[in-house]
C-alpha cells in the first residue's frame, strides 16, 4: 500500500501495443500514477506484477499464454494489486465484474470514463483496501473456474457478444500459434491463447492431447481405429474425427 504522499505504482497489460500507448498517454496526464512496466502477454503480466508488485495493473482480459483471469488466479493473494479490468467485451463480462463491484473499462472508451476509473482504484489503494479487493477477485475466479482448480467455463466472444462455454461441451480443440479453436457441436470459437497455455487451466484427466496441435476431450470420443504409418483416427460422438499420433497413443492404450 502507498501513502497519501507517494505516486501509486501501476502496471499497464494489453497484448495490444496501442491499447498500450493510450492506457500510458492517459496515465502520464495522472501527477499521482507511475508506471512501472507493461506487459504483453498473461505470462509477462504474472512475472511483472511478482517482479515490481505495483499497487494497481490495467489488465486486459482476453491476451495471449493466460488470459487476465489466470493471470490472477497464478498469484499469490498477497500480490494482487487493485485490478481495473480492460475488455472490448460487454454483457458477461461486464456483468461479472459488476456483480463483484470489481472496476473496468469497456473498449473504446474515453479520457472521461478513465479518469472515473483511476479515481475509483486510487481510492481504493488510499485506503489500503485490496485485501477487500483481493477476496472478490477471488470469487471472480472461483466464478469462473466454478470453484475447482481447472476452468469449467471458458469466455468467448462472437460478433460482438460474449458468452460463457462450459468445458464439459468441447468435444476437441485445435491449436495454431497464438490462437486456439474449440470445437463445440457445430459451433467454433476462437480464442488468443496458446494451446498449452490452454491445456494448463483445464483437467488433464478429461483432456488429452492426441497430437502436437490437438486435444481431445475423452468423454466425447466414440472410438479409435487404426489409420497409418502407426498413427490413429479418433471417431467423436458428434461424427468428427481427429488424427491421433503415434506418439501420443500410448495414452489410451493400444487399440485392438
Amino acid at each position: 500500500m502507498t501513502d497519501g504522499t507517494a505516486p501509486i505504482r501501476v502496471l499497464i497489460a494489453d497484448d495490444e501495443p496501442p491499447a498500450r500507448r493510450k492506457l500510458r498517454r492517459f496515465l502520464t496526464r495522472v501527477p499521482d500514477i507511475e508506471v512501472v512496466g507493461e506487459a504483453a502477454d498473461g505470462d509477462q503480466a504474472a512475472s511483472l506484477i511478482r517482479s515490481h508488485r505495483p499497487d494497481a495493473v490495467f489488465l486486459d482480459v482476453q491476451m495471449p499464454s493466460m488470459d487476465g483471469f489466470a493471470v490472477l488466479d497464478a498469484l499469490s493473494p498477497h500480490l494482487l494489486p487493485v485490478v481495473v479490468f480492460v475488455t472490448a467485451h460487454d454483457e458477461y463480462a461486464v456483468r461479472a465484474f459488476e456483480v463483484r463491484a470489481l472496476d473496468y473499462l469497456l473498449k473504446p472508451y474515453d479520457e472521461r470514463r478513465f479518469r472515473a476509473a483511476v479515481d475509483r482504484m486510487r481510492a481504493h489503494v488510499r485506503a489500503g483496501r485490496q485485501g477487500d479487493l483481493a477476496a472478490q477477485l477471488r470469487g471472480l475466479i472461483a466464478d469462473v473456474h466454478g470453484g475447482s482448480r481447472f476452468a469449467h467455463r471458458l469466455m468467448v466472444s462472437s460478433h460482438g457478444t460474449v458468452s460463457f462455454v462450459k468445458t464439459d461441451e468441447i468435444a476437441w480443440i485445435e491449436g495454431a500459434a497464438n490462437y486456439v479453436k474449440l470445437h463445440v457441436g457445430r459451433d467454433i470459437h476462437t480464442l488468443r491463447e496458446t494451446l498449452d497455455g490452454l491445456l494448463a487451466r483445464l483437467d488433464p484427466a478429461t483432456f488429452v492431447r492426441v497430437h502436437r496441435s490437438s486435444v481431445v476431450n475423452v468423454d466425447h470420443i466414440r472410438r479409435l481405429y487404426h489409420w497409418s504409418h502407426g498413427d490413429y483416427m479418433i471417431e467423436l460422438k458428434d461424427g468428427g474425427e481427429v488424427r491421433m499420433s503415434r506418439r501420443y497413443r500410448e495414452l489410451f492404450g493400444r487399440p485392438a
